[in-house]
């Protein structure tokens, strides 16, 4: 799974799919300070990485011996890439909706034909980053609201925060990411992407990423 981890993060940040700026951070939506953004809709430009990521979810699976009835896929970044998983494993695929349709069927799950068919089904669902977890774990609930047994989670990245960690638990669900920030990291300093201060900043922000941004406050953006 390294090798594969790590053709992952040095795609990402060939393609750009992750930014790293440690001088010039990022202000996230929830006003954190933050040396870096992660956007994996990229990967689905390019095929050869479609099929990586996919790789390495199937790599997952056997090497944590998952086995699932279903893939499902967090709205809206982790639904291609359950798809895919899906249509490799020739398993149903399904999505929970963030909010349920006020017409129609009015489902809260899309993709089911008959919602009883999700009960007591062992469920995977596929998520593209988890932060803090709470999205992920709100899919996740919808998902056991109906029926389905909801005991992985698999991700293409994580930033490692223990909100994560604390999330996941809370639900009993196990995560498992691709790529890890440590991976990723490694893979800079292999790299040589940036030099040993700009390295260190990065550390530092791993060990306390909700406090790192104090030291930039007042600067302009």
């Amino acid at each position: 799974m390294e090798a594969i981890a790590k053709q992952i993060a040095r795609a990402a940040l060939d393609i750009k799919a992750v930014k790293l700026q440690p001088d010039n951070p990022f202000t996230w939506a929830s006003g954190y300070k933050m040396p870096i953004y992660n956007d994996n809709r990229l990967f689905l430009f390019y095929p050869e990485y479609r099929r990586l990521i996919c790789d390495g979810f199937m790599n997952m699976m056997k090497q944590k011996d998952i086995h699932c009835d279903m893939i499902a896929g967090t709205p809206t970044a982790g639904i291609p890439h359950g798809m895919l998983l899906a249509e490799r494993l020739n398993k149903p695929f399904i999505y929970p909706r963030k909010q349920q349709k006020d017409h129609g069927m009015q489902n809260k799950i899309e993709g089911v034909p008959d919602p009883a068919m999700l009960h007591g089904k062992t469920i995977v669902m596929i998520e593209d980053l988890i932060s803090t977890g709470k999205s992920s774990i709100e899919a996740v609930e919808t998902v056991k609201a109906a029926g389905g047994k909801v005991y992985d989670c698999l991700s293409i990245f994580t930033y490692g925060f223990e909100k994560a960690d604390q999330c996941f638990a809370d639900a009993g669900v196990r995560y498992h990411p691709l790529m890890t920030l440590d991976t990723l990291i490694a893979v800079v300093e292999e790299e040589k992407y940036f030099n040993d201060d700009q390295i260190e900043l990065l550390r530092e922000w791993k060990r306390s990423p909700f406090t790192w941004g104090e030291r930039f406050k007042g600067m302009e953006e």
